[in-house]
This record gives structure tokens, sequence and C-alpha cells, in this order.
């Protein structure tokens, strides 16, 4: 079951929770959902693995618990996969709530059948090897980003951000109320001329 303070971030736009961090532990940009509505909530389990290897991938599937997000440093590689539509549906099979990848997937029509969230740089037809072992739920760097095991994880359409177990609770009170300004700016300027002349000229007089 989702935690509380998991599903009240799930409810929140990255952007609002990027303004929280002051843009601080945003992954790269080009970690994007294989499908828009995509939105991810939950604690990471970490794989650091070498390239076109994924044997660590099906070794984390076997050992993080349900509602987990596997966060995988794959060093960015795009040449192998590190999984299939097969291995995707057996981490959607044992609970987990999605992944992100700094590398590639591959079976994409399959896994968009399947409706699991996946983050990833991009996709290839090649397949991942099972020569290296590498390692799980130890610190690594996704996307340009340091993730902790246990670090918050969400993502959607916008990007994927990581927000460290220490300031969770200050991070989610600072996006809830980013979000509560950004709907109450909008309900006020939406559709007024006027009113957006005027918070232009606000904006630009303060600066």
């Amino acid at each position: 079951m989702m935690s509380e303070i998991m599903s009240q971030f799930k409810e929140v736009p990255t952007t609002c929770i990027s303004d929280a961090l002051k843009g601080l532990n945003t992954m790269d940009f080009s970690l994007k959902p294989l499908q828009e509505h995509y939105k991810i909530a939950g604690r990471a389990f970490t794989v650091k693995m070498p390239p076109g290897e994924n044997l660590a991938v099906l070794r984390a599937i076997r050992e993080a618990r349900p509602g987990e997000i596997l966060v995988i440093d794959a060093q960015g590689d795009t040449c192998r996969a590190i999984a299939g539509d097969f291995i995707i549906g057996m981490a959607q099979t044992m609970g987990l709530a999605g992944i992100v990848v700094d590398g590639a997937i591959r079976d994409i029509l399959g896994i968009k059948a399947l409706d699991f969230p996946v983050f990833c740089k991009g996709t290839t037809v090649a397949a991942g090897s099972k020569h290296a072992r590498g390692e799980i739920d130890v610190p690594i760097s996704c996307g340009g980003t340091v993730v902790c095991p246990g670090d918050l994880i969400v993502g959607d359409v916008d990007g994927v951000v990581v927000i460290p177990q220490a300031c969770e609770e200050e991070i989610l009170k600072k996006s809830l109320d980013k979000l509560i300004k950004d709907q109450e700016r909008s309900e006020r300027i939406s559709g007024n001329p006027d009113n957006v002349r005027k918070y232009l000229d606000d904006l630009i007089d303060d600066h």
C-alpha cells in the first residue's frame, strides 16, 4: 500500500517539486516516460551495472519490495537494453511501482501493452548480457543525480526528481505551497489581458 506522503507527492507535478528543491536533484531531460500518462511515486531500489549487462536488474526484481521503484544506473548506455517486455512484466507481477533507467529498453509495444511505468533514455533492439553481476541497493548516479536506497522518486511527463529522505516532509510542504500559488495565479490572471499586463509589469519592476 502506498504511504500517505507518497500519495501526496503523486498528486503534485514534478515542476512544483523541482521548484521546492531549487532545481536540484532533477534527472537529465533525456529520461522520459515511455507513455505520457505515466506518473510514479515510490522509494528507490537502486541498481548499478556495467554497460550492456542486465543480471543486476533480475536480482533487483527478486529483492525489491512491492511499491518500490527500480532506479538503474546503466551509465547512459543505449547500445543494449536492460530489459524487454518479459522482464518488465516480471517487475509488474512482483508489485514494483515503476522503473527508471539511465539506459535503454526494448520490446516497446509489448511494454506499452503492460501499461507499466518505464522512464528511460532510449530504445534499442539489442538485448543485454548476463556476464557481470553489478550491484544492488547501493548509492548510484542516475541521470546525473545521486540516488540513495530509499530516496523518494517522483516522475511524470516533465521528468524525474529525487527527494532525499532527510528532507521529504519539508519538500512536500514547499511543493504543495507552490502548487496552490500556481493555481491561484492562473485563476487570477487567466483570460484577462489587464490582469496579465499588471502581473508582467509587477514582475518586471521587481527585477
